[in-house]
């Protein structure tokens, strides 16, 4: 969560006095009112609404939830003038491959605004960018660069630049040494052989993202008009919902947005505002809320939440990134209806809990892993598809379960945990060793054309060879007085032919356990050797 700080005269002014109904209100949309000053106020921001991390932001989806205004807001966007172009070049491919680009002019900013924007840039990154991780934004004021800008990569230092807050210039190498800004996030860029950079026509540096603009062309002041902004990192459905939130922002603050083209290594135009059509049904609305609302107000509420809807399908702003599902939809009609309005009700049924007899296995294999040094990861029941085929060697095949419409990559459900727990591995390259992890969850596999749910555990411990996975499962089974047995396997898969077994719980095969084969940590990028198994837990389960 992320908490947002805005003028209390401001809002008055702009949306209406604070008194205790308005409070409530502000409370009821989702949004928990933390601070009320004499000069300010602090709202609390769930992660799930990054366009409402800055007073513009929250200003235009509240309005509409208190009804001075409905429906969804639209925007403009203006054609590429000459220039308003940006050339990828195919060097960032392995770094950062994405970008996405637009222009707003027109601007008026103060001091309020510009640290408005600031802050906003700052919590997408703390939040949806995951540290930077995952997307880093750069705005550069217009009149201090000329069009068309690169994005490109080079050697560490063949870049070099004056990057903010700093007195004189440094390379790429240097900024990651030396500037504070670089030593906080170069574990970002380690390992890399180069980093990326944007390039006005000029040839002048505009910033080395994620880590830091340059102080000659990256810093808005109150006499900027017009700006450039990029978002870049490595995946473009999310770069491009986090530009429209920007973008819109800066509309709402009086400025002219204008698309770009990106082209090169890919095209696009960007921004695009277009928005998406859902599909609701008044049924499931009515069932999973307990309401028997009608069409008209069914209507209403989604107004009040920011969206038009018209015969069953709802039209979903831009900038909405939480809303993936028709579901996401119901629970902004619940909001709109007012959590407050339900009416509560006393189960018909008497019932005595306990916990799952499963779930007390499976707690006990974790405390006992854990007490062996092992951290519990939790990972996703969606993969991408391209990490299970082109990565886990796994064949196109009938049994592979996709997401119909998928809106990110993640599109087939788990067939194994192995391939997360090489992902994760693949995602903290630059972590600490040794890494020693395990997860317990749930996998999905066709059967006779249904699909069918397991509980599996894996443990994969890098640098590790056999004997070190061996020895921890070892200790596993005899504290939970369980006899297997591993024979020789030469199955040919992820694993080191000859340094592979199938585990057994008397005369059933529950798994297999092993040394993973170079070709697949070299497809997961993974420098160290990993040593893994995974096995089905339905078996033990029934030992209990």
């Amino acid at each position: 969560m992320a908490n947002i700080k805005f003028s209390k005269k401001l809002f008055e002014k702009e949306i209406g006095k604070l008194d205790e109904k308005m409070q409530d209100r502000i409370s009821m949309f989702g949004t928990p009112l933390d601070k009320v000053g004499a000069e300010e106020m602090e709202v609390e921001i769930f992660p799930n609404r990054p366009d409402m991390l800055s007073y513009h932001g929250f200003k235009r989806s509240f309005l509409s939830f208190i009804e001075e205004t409905k429906g969804l807001k639209e925007y403009k966007v203006e054609k590429a003038l000459k220039d308003y172009e940006v050339d990828i070049d195919s060097s960032v491919k392995d770094v950062r491959p994405f970008t996405v680009c637009a222009i707003v002019k027109g601007l008026k900013f103060d001091n309020d605004r510009i640290k408005e924007i600031v802050d906003l840039q700052e919590k997408i990154h703390a939040t949806v960018g995951r540290k930077r991780k995952k997307l880093a934004i750069g705005i550069y004021p217009l009149e201090k660069i000329s069009l068309p800008i690169s994005y490109k990569a080079l050697e560490p230092d063949r870049i070099k630049f004056l990057p903010l807050e700093s007195e004189k210039e440094m390379t790429g190498l240097e900024i990651l040494q030396r500037h504070p800004t670089g030593k906080e996030y170069a574990h970002l860029l380690a390992g890399k052989a180069k980093f990326p950079i944007f390039v006005d026509a000029k040839g002048a540096i505009l910033s080395m993202p994620p880590i830091i603009n340059s102080e000659m062309t990256g810093r808005i002041t109150d006499k900027t008009k017009d700006v450039f902004i990029e978002c870049s990192g490595s995946e473009m459905e999310v770069l491009k919902k986090c530009l429209n939130i920007i973008v819109c922002t800066l509309a709402d603050m009086g400025g002219k947005i204008y698309e770009m083209k990106i082209k090169g290594n890919y095209k696009e135009t960007t921004p695009d505002l277009k928005s998406e059509k859902i599909k609701v049904f008044l049924e499931n609305v009515n069932k999973l809320l307990g309401l028997t609302l009608t069409e008209k107000e069914l209507k209403t509420l989604l107004e009040k939440m920011g969206h038009n809807y018209l015969k069953g399908e709802a039209e979903v702003a831009s900038w909405r990134v939480d809303v993936l599902h028709e579901v996401d939809l119901i629970e902004d009609v619940a909001i709109a209806y007012g959590y407050e309005n339900f009416e509560a009700e006393i189960p018909q049924i008497s019932t005595i809990g306990k916990e799952n007899p499963e779930e007390i296995i499976k707690r006990k294999i974790a405390e006992i892993l854990v007490g062996l040094g092992l951290l519990e990861v939790v990972n996703y029941h969606l993969i991408p598809k391209a990490d299970l085929l082109a990565k886990m060697g796994e064949k196109a095949d009938k049994d592979i379960i996709e997401v119909e419409n998928s809106k990110t990559e993640y599109n087939i459900l788990r067939k194994n945990l192995s391939s997360y727990i090489l992902k994760n591995f693949a995602d903290n390259v630059d972590s600490e060793y040794p890494q020693k992890i395990f997860e317990l969850g749930r996998v999905f596999n066709l059967v006779g054309g249904k699909i069918v749910e397991s509980e599996k555990l894996t443990i994969g411990i890098s640098p590790g060879n056999y004997t070190d996975v061996r020895q921890a499962f070892d200790f596993l089974m005899k504290m939970l007085e369980l006899e297997i047995s591993v024979r020789e396997s030469s199955v040919n898969g992820i694993y080191v032919d000859g340094r592979v077994g199938e585990i057994y719980l008397g005369k059933n095969k529950i798994g297999e356990i092993g040394e993973v084969h170079p070709r697949v940590l070299r497809d997961w990028k993974i420098k160290m050797p990993v040593a893994m198994l995974e096995i089905d837990l339905t078996e033990i389960f029934k030992k209990f």
